[in-house]
């Protein structure tokens, strides 16, 4: 129900248009002059402001001005006894909405109301699908087979099988693995194969976040739901409206959160932080867990009811060493992909490369494998990757002194072993920050504060 504010000193008219305008439907609230208008809108936004010109106090184009700093996009009607055609124009010149005469015609006023209503609902949309594509810029999945997934292993065979026999329902999907075994990959091929491919992916990694930041990515706020909330923000629910939310790392959001959830996946509605309207969705849920949930269940740590919500169509992503020959296709495609978005010609991958990189066991999977591929190539110096281009998997050139009596000093020396590595990396780079955080698999941020840490820049 679209909300209207009426400033108006007069007490009749005020009441009679509150009640003209709640006969439309349209949601009513009353100011009787200029500072109570603005005390309303500190608390609370609207749709509309119906105002009188002509105001004890402060006259309506002040309230307006001071109202715009509030709220920059608030749409204002102008009503006054007194109109001219240089009040109109200078209105409308600062950005009000449209201009009536006393006394009004009900038909006129509907028709200016309806008109001013919409168009914000068009904008409203608008801003709502540019947000949209700001979360879908470069993150679209690539179109022909798998896309970014590739495999031929039985493990990845049985796989693809399960995408393409769920992709066509709305059940809910759990996506297990270790970490960098590709879930985020499998979420978006099941959404590219689904009935809403034409609708938003949005994702949202929910490790580290605090219940509070967590809740408001998730359902969004109010202006002035907490310190720091200056505006109205949707929440990834709202964003994903029609398409698919992908949920990473749900083992970890906290039990009030998870009861939350739950009402969304059971009812389809939920209210923003601070508010107290009800927003209904239509959203396909896949989320995603390196953890095993039925043993967070087991220990009270996750709720049961929410667990087999989650869990209607399970997947399992299988850990890259036991993926056999898929490392070898795996580490092409990467070299492929990396020279594409590095700008650069392709290169190729030396037999003995090959045997290297099959004789790691992978503990960051195939996140790792792309980590060290592109750390390949931008270090390597010939047209090929070599077996010198890629790190030893049997030995580390990182050597741990031992104190020869008493306690090792645990934090100086992973300190020390950290600041090789950054040092190293940075230098190979060419002191080139981006690249450097890409290859070290962290922040740009968090890679200029341990560069100013330990003294490297």
């Amino acid at each position: 129900m679209p909300s209207v504010l009426i400033i108006e000193d007069n007490r009749t008219i005020r009441d009679g248009l509150a009640i003209t305008l709640g006969k439309w439907g349209l949601e009513t609230s009353t100011a009787e002059d200029g500072h109570s208008a603005l005390e309303i809108l500190h608390n609370r936004q609207f749709d509309l402001v119906i105002s009188d010109y002509k105001l004890p106090g402060m006259n309506g184009m002040e309230v307006f001005q001071e109202a715009r700093r509030l709220i920059p996009d608030l749409a204002v009607i102008f009503i006054t006894a007194y109109g001219t055609v240089g009040l109109a124009v200078e209105a409308m010149r600062l950005g009000a909405a449209d201009f009536l005469t006393k006394p009004v015609d009900p038909g006129e006023l509907r028709v200016r109301v309806e008109k001013v209503l919409q168009e914000r609902n068009n904008a409203a949309e608008r801003q709502r699908l540019a947000e949209e594509n700001e979360h879908l810029k470069s993150e679209v999945a690539e179109v022909a087979g798998f896309g970014e997934i590739v495999g031929e292993s039985p493990a990845m065979k049985e796989v693809f099988e399960k995408i393409e026999r769920v992709a066509g329902s709305d059940a809910s999907v759990l996506i297990t693995g270790e970490s960098g075994t590709g879930k985020e990959l499998v979420a978006r091929e099941i959404h590219r194969k689904s009935t809403r491919r034409n609708m938003p992916f949005i994702k949202l990694s929910c490790a580290a976040l605090s219940e509070g930041v967590l809740e408001s990515e998730l359902f969004g706020h109010e202006k002035g739901a907490f310190t720091g909330s200056v505006k109205m923000r949707k929440g990834r629910f709202e964003l994903a409206n029609g398409g698919t939310l992908f949920l990473d790392e749900i083992g970890d959001i906290s039990p009030a959160v998870q009861v939350k959830l739950l009402r969304v996946l059971q009812e389809g509605e939920f209210e923003r932080v601070g508010g107290e309207k009800t927003i209904s969705v239509n959203v396909r849920l896949i989320s995603a867990s390196n953890k095993d949930l039925k043993k967070e269940v087991s220990k009270g740590k996750f709720r049961e009811d929410l667990f087999y919500r989650l869990h209607v169509v399970p997947i399992e992503l299988p850990p890259l060493r036991g993926r056999g020959l898929d490392i070898e296709l795996l580490a092409r495609h990467l070299v492929a992909k990396i020279c594409r978005k590095m700008n650069i010609p392709q290169r190729t991958i030396e037999p003995d490369a090959f045997k290297i990189l099959a004789s790691y066991h992978w503990p960051g999977n195939v996140r790792e494998l792309e980590n060290v591929i592109e750390r390949a190539l931008v270090l390597g110096t010939q047209g090929t990757i070599t077996a010198g281009d890629l790190p030893s998997p049997a030995e580390s050139d990182l050597k741990i002194e031992l104190p020869p009596s008493g306690p090792l000093d645990l934090t100086g020396t992973i300190e020390s072993i950290e600041r090789r590595i950054i040092s190293e990396t940075y230098n190979r780079t060419k002191g080139n920050k981006s690249q450097t955080a890409r290859l070290l698999g962290i922040k740009t941020s968090v890679l200029y504060y341990k560069l100013k840490k330990y003294g490297l820049v």
